[in-house]
């Protein structure tokens, strides 16, 4: 008696729209409703709002795709074996020198986690690849330049945050060597976005920085032209008269906004109302401790570690940002 086999069954996986997607369903929206939108920018003041957004993601978007690029280079590249050989083997050592390394190493904040829980699974010591961590995003060429470009008036905004980048990176990693434990960080299993060769991971990792950062750029950008449009002056002004709140609350405004390190400098240099120290603040605050790197750091090291690192990355910071600015600025 012969049976007759039955066809597999297939499951279907429900469709969901990705970027791809919604910036089409975006782009037709604009194009239908053409003349509405326009009519809305009748308004002087609006216009002044839209002026402000298109010159910040005009100015922001060239050093945000060589950042993306680069960063997808390092990832599918570099293998992360590289960097245990580069390191010195005396950990007070290896600190200082994970941090100079992101001078040289292009990355952007969100690539910098999993490149840094792919370093400890491999062996590198857990200090100096958070130093790492901290300082690639911070400190590398392509933000640099961005901020030199900037703020053209003010050249040694580039140089301050170049060195209270560093020194908050290396200071951390140091406090995280002589205080951390063991159990207060968990070890990662692999990078996320590796794929089936280095050219798709390059492809894989630089598609994600792009939409991932590009959206918080567009974020911040509207988040610029509002406090400078929508927001009365003499409010901005109240806060940016009194040094201690308007450092303050640069520094939150850099945790809530989340904006990409190649792009938060445009956004700095439109806040003009507050002084350079208290931008400065901004500046170094956001590449290392934010709303969204807090959660890839939750998830990628545990709660426990998120719930130490991020607070104390955030008061070194603040304070050595506000030393390098009243030193330099």
């Amino acid at each position: 008696m012969t049976t007759t086999e039955q066809p597999p069954v297939v499951s279907r996986k429900s469709w969901r729209p990705g970027a791809l997607e919604w910036l089409t369903v975006g782009l037709i929206v604009v194009l239908v409703g053409q003349r509405w939108i326009s009519g809305l920018f009748d308004s002087p003041r609006l216009q002044a709002g839209a002026t402000i957004f298109v010159s910040i993601i005009v100015q922001a978007l060239p050093f945000l795709v060589l950042g993306v690029v680069l960063s997808g280079i390092i990832a599918a590249f570099i293998p992360a074996s590289f960097w245990q050989r580069a390191l010195p083997s005396r950990p007070a050592l290896a600190v200082p020198v994970a941090g100079a390394a992101g001078a040289v190493l292009p990355g952007c904040e969100c690539a910098s986690v999993p490149v840094a829980g792919g370093l400890i699974a491999r062996g590198v010591v857990p200090a100096a690849a958070l130093t790492f961590l901290l300082s690639a995003p911070a400190i590398n060429p392509i933000v640099i330049a961005s901020t030199f470009v900037a703020f053209p008036n003010n050249p040694e905004m580039a140089l301050a945050r170049f060195l209270a980048s560093l020194a908050t990176a290396i200071i951390v990693g140091l406090l995280w060597l002589r205080l951390g434990k063991s159990e207060w960080i968990r070890i990662p299993r692999r990078d996320h976005l590796t794929g089936v060769s280095n050219w798709h991971t390059f492809r894989l990792t630089a598609a994600h920085d792009f939409l991932h950062a590009g959206g918080f750029l567009v974020i911040g950008g509207l988040t610029a032209a509002i406090l400078n449009v929508v927001v009365p002056r003499e409010w901005l002004q109240a806060v940016a008269d009194n040094p201690l709140i308007s450092v303050l609350a640069m520094a939150l405004l850099a945790v809530l906004l989340s904006i990409c390190s190649e792009a938060d400098a445009f956004v700095a240099a439109s806040l003009t109302e507050f002084s350079l120290t208290s931008r400065l603040v901004f500046l170094v605050v956001g590449p290392m401790v934010d709303l969204k790197l807090i959660a890839l750091q939750t998830g990628t090291f545990g709660r426990s570690f998120a719930a130490r690192f991020a607070p104390v990355t955030l008061v070194v910071a603040i304070v050595v940002a506000v030393g390098v600015g009243v030193w330099l600025l």
